[in-house]
């Protein structure tokens, strides 16, 4: 918010309420406040123009005599009836045509001409949201005049004019968050004035409007048509009424209004409630709420609870105020203290209904001392630049060696430069030549980005959260955390080998057949292919095979597109079937349900669970010369891949002596390496003599191809042969 000092005025027709709000010590704080009482009601059948005038200018010099205005901002509201409050959506747009859009729209929608009124425009929506919503507020032009008349006649400026159920919205929000939590619910602020009764209906982005044609007058007016008395009378038994003796014959006539006011605040909420939130609260605000009754009839009228409220919740009061002073106009300076809120900016509406003419002037005229300021340095500037002129006139003249000089000096530095570039020139053809013998190197780091991408894709913290105290306590060594969740339960998938091949077909390609098991190499072994196209991985050799076997078949121009093969092995401790496993490998028809997606279901989808760019994509998944998935158990009497858990160690006497050796063989289980429990198949002997088969870890064998997106263009060979 901004720090400053604002006054808040409502000219109403009753009183004159005014609240002085500064946020200099940080906190919004009350300052200064009146609610001076006209000497008469400015509504009574018996006031004219010129004495509606006189006393409210009355009213506002009591004002202006007990506190300076000069030096602070003001703003002023206006009556809601007459005023115009509209909320639309408009399409999809640019930034920079909202304002020509709106204009449309006010046209369109305001149902006074155009020139009759002062409107303004505010963007309602978030600005990442992606509907484009504009509240729309207008007023005449003669309601507008009438409200800053009284306050022209003392010389004052107004820097702002809002209407008055926008500022009781403002309040709302501000003051009482609580109540506005959501869109889903709505909270109503009856404020009944002496004329009219406004009805604000307040969501937390949303605000809707009524004014109802029933104030304390209609109140007054109904004892004076009773009782045969006149307007100032009546007034004066209204307001004495719970002290008099005659206080049931009162309230009696005053009931139908009473009726008439619940009946129509009972008519605009339905009309509100068929397409809108459910209200939770209504709050009574204004002077008419403190006619003795009124908020209980309504309370028992509409079947919902009323809230008068004695004091204002997020606002401080200076020591220099009388606190109980101001508690008692507390119901009255509900609209003050939300103009006061947006002079300060901390008010959601924020449109000002000021005449653009007004501003303008206001503008340029806080300007003038910027222009005389600004004339006053380009004299001075001037001047300065004239004396130079002539001073370095004079200095040239004496310099005529010192610029023979610095010539000679230029026409050396202009050689240099020449050579210079010559220089350069040869220099980018080394360059030209260096990148070229270096381009080999420029995609040796795929192979990494392809085993970031698959390791990425396991299961972990990120893509299983649910268990993410138990990743974190393997990376941690931590067995005992480890040990907390079962075995069969943890869904973890380890990889014991990984063969990656590159091809520029990925299409054609075939996977290598690998010796995996227990009984091969321990890294895993490509077998020989005898097929003559396979042999030749690249378009060099495939031309070299053409030109040797004489067949031009194997030249075929068909486009096609780089790729890598991988090839993985491993074993996973999760579930206790085979068909668990193929959960946490490759579900089927999970693709719309990311919580159940496994490992190769992530590398499909890769790109939405990356924060970065994958310039890899799983290829052709449903052919089956592109993808192969088995799982198998865990059995040291059948081959397993090598780096399957280690052989439990088993002391025996060494040939030469001692117990400092160990062997292994196919009855020796094979163990976790780190939490040291059984991971291959074991059997075990039951009370009745019967072998039992238990299943611990499966392993798995996996191919699949990845297209390589952002492949090089393959080499043009023509030109070698």
């Amino acid at each position: 918010a901004e720090t400053g000092t604002v006054w808040a005025i409502d000219i109403g027709n009753n009183s004159l309420k005014a609240l002085c709000l500064s946020t200099e010590r940080g906190v919004v704080e009350v300052i200064g406040f009146e609610n001076i009482q006209h000497g008469k009601i400015l509504s009574g059948s018996n006031v004219t123009e010129a004495e509606k005038e006189e006393l409210i200018a009355l009213s506002l010099r009591e004002l202006v005599n007990k506190y300076d205005l000069g030096m602070d901002e003001i703003i002023v509201s206006v009556p809601s009836q007459n005023s115009f409050v509209r909320f639309v959506n408009l399409p999809p747009v640019e930034a920079k045509r909202i304002p020509e859009m709106v204009k449309f729209e006010a046209v369109q929608q305001i149902p006074f001409g155009i020139n009759d009124v002062q409107w303004d425009w505010q963007l309602m929506s978030e600005p990442d949201s992606p509907e484009i919503k504009v509240g729309l507020f207008a007023i005449k032009n003669d309601i507008v005049d009438a409200a800053l008349n009284p306050l022209s006649r003392e010389d004052y400026e107004v820097s702002y004019v809002q209407i008055a159920p926008m500022a009781l919205y403002n309040y709302i929000l501000y003051d009482r968050p609580d109540l506005l939590a959501s869109d889903n619910q709505a909270v109503v602020i009856v404020n009944v004035g002496a004329e009219n009764t406004d009805l604000v209906v307040c969501t937390k982005s949303t605000v809707w409007q009524r004014c109802i044609l029933i104030g304390g007058n209609t109140f007054t007016q109904a004892i004076a048509d009773t009782f045969k008395l006149n307007f100032d009378k009546a007034e004066k038994l209204k307001r004495t009424a719970p002290m008099s003796k005659y206080a049931r014959q009162i309230f009696q006539a005053m009931r139908p209004v009473f009726t008439d006011l619940a009946s129509e605040v009972q008519r605009s909420l339905g009309f509100y409630n068929s397409s809108n939130p459910n209200i939770k609260k209504i709050v009574a605000m204004g002077g008419g709420t403190k006619l003795r009754g009124l908020t209980k009839y309504m309370e028992q009228t509409l079947q919902m609870p009323v809230e008068r409220p004695d004091s204002f919740k997020r606002l401080a009061i200076n020591q220099s105020v009388s606190q109980a002073k101001f508690h008692e106009n507390v119901t009255d300076f509900g609209v003050v203290y939300g103009l006061a809120l947006q002079g300060l900016g901390l008010g959601k509406i924020e449109s000002n209904l000021l005449p653009r003419t007004i501003a303008r002037s206001r503008e340029w005229a806080s300007k003038g001392r910027y222009f005389i300021t600004a004339a006053c340095l380009l004299l001075a500037v001037s001047v300065l630049s004239f004396g130079r002129t002539l001073y370095e006139k004079m200095d040239y003249g004496k310099n005529k060696n010192v610029r023979t000089k610095w010539s000679r000096i230029i026409n050396e530095v202009d050689e240099s430069v020449t050579e210079y570039q010559d220089i350069q020139t040869q220099k980018e053809s080394f360059d030209a030549l260096i990148d070229k013998e270096f381009s080999v190197f420029d995609y040796r780091g795929v192979t990494l980005e392809l085993f970031n991408m698959i390791n990425s894709a396991l299961p972990n913290a990120q893509t299983n959260p649910d268990q993410a105290e138990l990743y974190d306590a393997f990376a941690n060594k931590d067995v005992q955390k480890i040990m907390r969740t079962r075995r069969d339960q943890r869904k973890q998938i380890f990889i014991t080998n990984m063969v990656t091949r590159f091809t520029t077909d990925i299409a054609g390609a075939q996977f290598e057949e690998i010796d995996f098991s227990s009984q091969g190499d321990a890294y895993g072994q490509m077998q020989p292919q005898e097929n003559k196209r396979e042999l030749a991985e690249s378009l060099a050799q495939q031309r070299e095979l053409a030109l040797l076997y004489g067949d031009d078949s194997m030249l075929d121009e068909t486009e096609t597109f780089s790729g890598f093969l991988v090839t993985l092995t491993g074993y996973c401790p999760y579930g206790k079937t085979e068909t668990d496993v193929y959960e946490i490998l490759d579900p089927s028809n999970v693709a719309n349900r990311k919580d159940k997606w496994g490992f190769v279901t992530r590398l499909q989808y890769i790109d939405q669970i990356s924060d970065v760019n994958v310039p890899f994509e799983l290829y052709d998944k449903a052919n089956t010369n592109n993808y192969f998935l088995d799982v198998l158990e865990v059995d040291t009497e059948e081959d397993y891949p090598v780096g399957t858990g280690i052989p439990e160690k088993k002391i025996y006497p060494s040939s030469v002596g001692g117990f400092n050796s160990f062997t292994q063989d196919s009855d020796i289980p094979l163990i976790d390496p780190l939490t040291k429990e059984t991971i291959s198949k074991t059997y075990e002997i039951d009370e009745d003599g019967r072998t039992i088969e238990k299943v611990n870890d499966h392993w798995f064998i996996l191919k699949m191809k990845f297209l390589w997106k952002e492949a090089p263009e393959k080499p043009d060979f023509s030109a070698v042969y």
